[in-house]
């Protein structure tokens, strides 16, 4: 049973209508290379083995600590400190 889905299947499912632009861009992820190695033949250079990351540890902080953090948190919302979003939906 083959289970790849096609464009026109998929757009049918959202109601929209088949697009060249979205054919192209199926067919570049088709015949894109899936090999584990790139051209530089080497895809983790910027892999870190689990083995050298550092154990995470809490630390305590004082309650002088905690009192100059809420003090000079820019903005509050129900008891917690609102921080600004690292990623945009």
């Amino acid at each position: 049973m083959n289970k790849t889905m096609t464009v026109d299947v998929l757009s049918s499912i959202k109601g929209a209508k088949p697009s060249e632009t979205i054919n192209k861009l199926f067919e570049v992820i088709k015949n894109s290379d899936l090999s584990t190695t790139g051209s530089s033949g080497n895809n983790n250079q910027n892999a870190v083995p689990i083995e050298q990351l550092r154990e995470d540890m809490v630390v305590q902080a004082s309650d002088l600590e905690k009192q100059l953090i809420v003090e000079n948190f820019p903005q509050e919302k129900n008891g917690y400190l609102v921080v600004a979003k690292v990623i945009e939906a």
